[in-house]
């Protein structure tokens, strides 16, 4: 695996980014997980932002924020394929989140972790509160939260 590299897709930036983006995750989880299509990009909108992992150019890794007010963001959709799952890019893309939104003045972020991976978010400084937790017929989540 090279160098992985992230960059920042919002409202303005190339469409090969969102291309990128969308890739990953009808690959990672719609194919993977057989999701439909519409429950994966549902809460899209153009307003949208996302942090995308490549590798040499080829988007391996993803995920959405969402800020939920003036103190906390929301890391939403995380994604990697299967090909470069336990490879570090999970931690590359949530760390490139972490410090786009502490750039941007957020205290707080929270995550709906799906429960076979609770642990990854512990180990990477997430507090899990049992007491929140959502599901639907594709996967049960706890919430973690981290502070910046």
């Amino acid at each position: 695996m090279s160098t992985i590299e992230t960059v920042r897709v919002s409202s303005g930036s190339p469409t090969w980014d969102f291309a990128g983006v969308y890739y990953v995750r009808t690959e990672g989880m719609v194919k993977f997980f057989n999701l439909p299509m519409f429950g994966e990009f549902s809460a899209d909108t153009i307003e949208s932002e996302y942090i995308l992992a490549n590798d040499a150019g080829f988007p391996v890794g993803t995920c959405r924020l969402r800020p939920l007010d003036g103190e906390r963001v929301k890391i939403e959709r995380v994604c990697v394929l299967p090909d470069y799952r336990g490879k570090g890019v999970g931690r590359v893309v949530i760390a490139a989140a972490e410090e786009w939104a502490k750039e941007r003045g957020f205290k707080e972020i929270v995550i709906a972790s799906r429960d076979e991976v609770i642990e990854f978010y512990e180990a990477i400084g997430y507090t899990t509160n049992c007491a929140e937790t959502e599901s639907d017929e594709y996967f049960s989540c706890t919430y973690t939260y981290k502070s910046l």
